[in-house]
């Protein structure tokens, strides 16, 4: 895997407290589960869903490296009440079924909390198994509006929400002067979600949305799509799907002469994009959550990453990074696993440092503040910083 970013340094954010957590050692009972989720000894498991298999599979490795380099620091500190954490990941494979059965095996293996979720259509599913259980969810990648007007209890998100990722892609649409918005999804729940958001938001400006187009994920010829972008002539092109559909798209769109701007979203902000894109990624943007490339003050905690893992972080690695610190906080201020009183310490978690910023959640679970950036495909195919939409 290659680094899908550039070190650009824009945003100074101190990231001191990052690599600082300050956990104490006090005692605290648990509850919630089997195995170590019943006892006060031996470690405290965490359980991760991500995508290990299947068209999404990049990005299964980068959550469970972020997710682990947490935990390391956390136990090289002495861990949290004087236990260890200790990560339990299974393969989701970016869907539901495969989801719903590895979601229960994390259960039957006594996890207090979930950190995974990368594919919204396969963490949906898995949220009332996990409410049920009384494991509190902190959900790294995932944000589809659907998992938070699901109303289950326990559900945290840490990456910016559907809403909040239209928000961007029609507010960098206008600063390009975009009066003509054509919408694609791939039909996943992810993706449509997006493109409804998007359209719903746009009633709100001066842009006209022209064409929504769902494609059918898994196929290789998209030409009767792309006829259709090309007769609705739209000077803006958003596509909300994952990459293996949006490269291709790409490059037939480029084909058949498409000029107008093509923008994605995040599910395809990753370096295969370009590998399957080819010369027709150049000049792409994305709409992206901020990492640690793109700010001021993350050079060590890339640099430790490249040399444990001989490579640079792949999205969604900080975030899972962060998922595994806002579970330990939340059982540290808990003092324990206790279901209900680790929910209500998580909500109430406020200022703790993210690679987003200071967290603070909005009633609904979701992030304060969305924090998503514009980026770019650069010279050697990674996306770049391109603006952080912050002024």
């Amino acid at each position: 895997m290659r680094n899908p970013f550039s070190r650009r340094g824009h945003a100074a954010v101190a990231l001191g407290a990052v690599a600082a957590l300050a956990l104490g050692a006090c005692s605290g009972g648990v509850a919630g589960g089997e195995d170590a989720a019943t006892e006060d000894e031996g470690p405290i498991r965490l359980g991760m869903l991500a995508p290990f298999s299947g068209s999404e599979a990049a990005f299964g490795p980068y959550m469970e490296n972020g997710a682990q380099m947490a935990i390391d620091e956390i136990n090289e500190d002495g861990g949290v009440l004087d236990r260890d954490l200790e990560l339990v990941t299974e393969d989701d494979a970016c869907d539901a079924t495969s989801a719903t059965a590895a979601a229960n095996k994390l259960i039957t293996a006594g996890i207090v909390a979930s950190v995974g979720g990368y594919c919204s259509g396969a963490t949906l599913p898995t949220l009332p198994i996990f409410a049920d259980a009384g494991v509190p969810m902190v959900i790294p990648a995932a944000n589809s509006n659907q998992l938070v007007e699901a109303d289950e209890n326990g559900v945290f998100l840490i990456n910016g929400t559907g809403d909040q990722q239209a928000q961007a892609a029609l507010e960098w649409a206008q600063k390009q002067g975009a009066q003509r918005l054509a919408l694609v999804d791939d039909n996943t729940d992810y993706s449509a979600d997006l493109a409804a958001a998007v359209a719903e938001q746009a009633a709100e400006t001066d842009i006209e949305i022209v064409l929504e187009e769902s494609v059918t994920a898994g196929e290789s010829d998209y030409s009767a799509n792309v006829n259709s972008i090309l007769s609705a002539d739209p000077d803006m092109v958003y596509w909300t799907g994952y990459y293996q559909e949006g490269g291709l798209i790409a490059a037939q769109l480029a084909a058949a002469g498409y000029a107008g701007e093509l923008l994605v979203a995040d599910g395809t902000v990753d370096a295969k994009f370009a590998e399957i894109a080819g010369a027709a990624a150049q000049g792409v943007e994305g709409t992206f959550t901020q990492t640690p490339d793109m700010l001021e003050g993350a050079e060590d905690w890339i640099a430790q990453y490249e040399e444990r893992y001989g490579e640079g972080p792949g999205p969604y690695s900080t975030q899972a990074y962060d998922a595994v610190r806002v579970v330990a906080e939340g059982i540290e201020a808990a003092g324990g696993t206790e279901s209900e009183a680790l929910i209500e310490a998580i909500q109430n978690i406020d200022g703790l440092e993210l690679f987003s910023g200071p967290l603070k959640f909005t009633e609904e679970g979701t992030l304060s503040a969305g924090g998503f950036a514009i980026v770019e495909v650069g010279p050697e195919g990674d996306f770049v910083l391109l603006d952080d939409l912050q002024g």
